[in-house]
């Protein structure tokens, strides 16, 4: 007991010592570092730099406007959908086409895809008489080539038009161009240039229908739609793609609703039979402006949907736009 006793005041000492080598010895404590951290002058380069080697590695758009909460209620935006036809690495490209019109979809940010337009042109010797990053426009004496966000976030329209008509034979250059080079590293890195998802589609209940307004012209609205539902209404007996009718912009499906999915399941617990029947949709895109398009669900079948199934449609098909 007397050993322990004159060994105190040897472990105190070590205590002490160690506790003051937390700021300047073994022990650094780094977070006194932050605190006492000052503010440098920010770095400039100078202005005979060569401007073609040096820009914004991650550019900031500019926002165009605020939300804000309506009664101080957010709608939260919809989940994306897990459909395996629609999980695609980023950097894909794809052509959409509507009449003569044809354009490529990029999975990828406007802010990726601009340098490789410059890229582009100037391996292809074009030369370029104007150039907009803002408004992702590149004229060329050949061509005009223009990127944008297309109607999924994330992903990029690129366009090449001489006098407004598409040129086949510079798309085909381009689809091949971004194909080669891969757009997944930087996409995930560069700021997003899209607008919030929140945003793109509002629903709107009138008496006992729904209807989503969203923020496309209707030809390019369906152009995509109709892509997306082949990819991911290609479910049998469940959901499914009948039919498509660009003049009327409209689709054809077969879908197993939310409450046929619901008394199925009460009858399988009662009888191991699950009983599900599909109900035949139109969808409708209906133009309410240059850059406003309104979708609607409707049944073909003698039985009408209830509101809570057109509501849950309308959600699936407008969450593929996400």
């Amino acid at each position: 007991m007397n050993y322990v006793l004159k060994g105190m005041p040897l472990v105190a000492f070590i205590v002490l010592a160690t506790a003051g080598c937390a700021r300047d010895g073994f022990y650094h404590d780094r977070n006194l570092d932050y605190d006492e951290a000052g503010k440098n002058a920010p770095l400039v380069l100078p202005d005979a730099r060569n401007v073609e080697r040096y820009r914004d590695a991650m550019p900031v758009p500019e926002v165009s406007g605020t939300r804000s909460a309506e009664q101080g209620v957010v709608e939260a935006p919809l989940p994306q959908s897990l459909s395996p036809g629609r999980i695609m690495e980023r950097g894909y490209v794809e052509r959409r086409e509507i009449g003569d019109d044809s354009w490529l979809v990029v999975g990828a940010e406007p802010a990726t895809v601009w340098p490789e337009l410059e890229r582009f042109a100037r391996s292809r010797d074009l030369t370029i008489t104007a150039s907009d990053s803002r408004r992702g426009i590149l004229d060329t004496h050949q061509a005009r080539l223009s990127v944008r966000p297309a109607l999924r976030s994330g992903d990029s329209e690129i366009r090449c038009e001489q006098g407004g008509i598409p040129q086949a034979a510079c798309l085909t250059a381009l689809e091949r161009h971004f194909e080669a080079r891969s757009m997944s590293s930087s996409a995930a890195s560069l700021a997003a240039q899209r607008a919030d998802t929140q945003d793109r589609a509002r629903f709107e209940r009138r008496g006992d229908e729904w209807q989503v307004t969203l923020p496309f012209e209707v030809d390019r609205l369906w152009s995509e739609l109709s892509h997306q539902l082949e990819l991911d209404f290609a479910v049998e007996g469940r959901r499914e793609l009948l039919e498509r009718n660009p003049t009327s912009h409209s689709f054809l499906v077969r879908y197993l609703t939310r409450s046929e999915r619901q008394r199925g399941l009460l009858r399988s617990l009662a009888t191991l039979n699950l009983g599900e029947s599909t109900h035949q949709i139109r969808l409708m895109l209906e133009a309410r402006g240059p850059e406003e398009t309104v979708l609607k669900a409707q049944s073909v079948d003698e039985e009408a949907l209830s509101t809570e199934d057109q509501r849950e449609l309308l959600e699936r098909v407008a969450g593929l736009l996400r």
